[in-house]
């Protein structure tokens, strides 16, 4: 009797073939009846997706059909479980149908489809291309590599701003280095927003730089202090006889000859150098992206040139 005979064993008898050959055509009827009733639960609506899933399944466990066939009931089990949300499923039962029947269009679609709702562009456009190979007029799969090759262009130029600003600020840490600074926590933000230190084509670097006057609560603030000027300098022209008085200094107190200067370097703790990459990819297209790389806290005093704190109220160059 064939149901008594070893898993692997070959028919020996007439009797064995011919119930071996009955099992067979009752697990193809059952797989074909299954995937009716998967259809049926399908058009019932969602609160009968998970029934066609499991009639699509349970289908496919017969292992009864052709490849062909058991190839439509994964692209079956993938148009559920993408009208569920379950992308990941949806996109492994794609693969499997296309796998089984490598010119089943609705299986690219879907694979499609679903790594398309996952932002998976590139295997989206994959996909959908690939179908488009199969089928040259199919105008769903038109419309959908239209419509990933739009995103994959925007992704693209988000990418390369993301990258341009990760150089720039890259470029900025290791200046920093060439240059023996530490660097600690912005202060003023209030006053002087995201400005930060800029290096020019000549790899020159100009500073953010805030005058704070405390007596009378005022500020000044230079968005383009150059690493060569000195604080005289600016200080010349921002108290020349051909600048305009200051509103706020009523008795003139403010002159070339009576106004003092005062910085400081090395007070507050230095930053490590991934939180000052953050720092200075802040308002930019990079803001959300996440250093990979920890370095060691350098968090020690009295460093040659300073601890600056940025926007640079404490700035190590020459008074004079």
């Amino acid at each position: 009797m064939a149901l008594l005979m070893e898993k692997g064993s070959k028919p020996t008898t007439d009797s064995e073939v011919s119930d071996l050959e009955g099992i067979a055509a009752l697990k193809q009827s059952t797989a074909v009846e299954l995937k009716e009733q998967g259809n049926q639960y399908v058009k019932m609506g969602k609160k009968h997706y998970s029934e066609a899933i499991n009639c699509y399944t349970r289908a496919i466990n017969q292992q009864a059909l052709t490849d062909s066939e058991t190839s439509l009931l994964y692209s079956n089990r993938s148009h559920v479980n993408l009208l569920l949300g379950n992308y990941r499923r949806a996109i492994t039962d794609a693969e499997e149908a296309i796998k089984l029947c490598p010119s089943n269009v609705k299986a690219f679609y879907r694979a499609a489809k679903a790594s398309l709702s996952l932002n998976l562009l590139s295997e989206a456009k994959y996909f959908a291309e690939k179908g488009l190979e199969l089928d040259s007029s199919n105008v769903e799969l038109e419309k959908l590599v239209r419509q990933i090759s739009a995103l994959k262009m925007e992704q693209d130029k988000q990418q390369a701003e993301i990258n341009k600003a990760l150089a720039v600020a890259k470029d900025l840490v290791s200046a920093f280095g060439d240059r023996g600074l530490k660097m600690g926590k912005a202060m003023y933000r209030e006053l002087t927003g995201l400005k930060k230190p800029v290096l020019d084509k000549n790899k020159i670097m100009h500073w953010p730089v805030l005058f704070l006057y405390a007596e009378v609560m005022y500020s000044n603030f230079i968005e383009d202090f150059c690493e060569m000027d000195t604080f005289s300098m600016h200080l010349d022209m921002m108290y020349s006889e051909s600048s305009p008085p200051l509103p706020w200094d009523t008795e003139n107190n403010y002159t070339r000859e009576e106004i003092e200067l005062y910085y400081e370097v090395g007070s507050g703790v230095c930053l490590p150098e991934t939180k000052v990459l953050q720092y200075l990819l802040e308002g930019t297209a990079g803001a959300n992206i996440e250093c990979e790389k920890e370095e060691k806290d350098t968090s020690e005093h009295g460093f040659s040139r300073g601890c600056i704190l940025l926007p640079s109220l404490l700035f190590t160059c020459p008074l004079f």
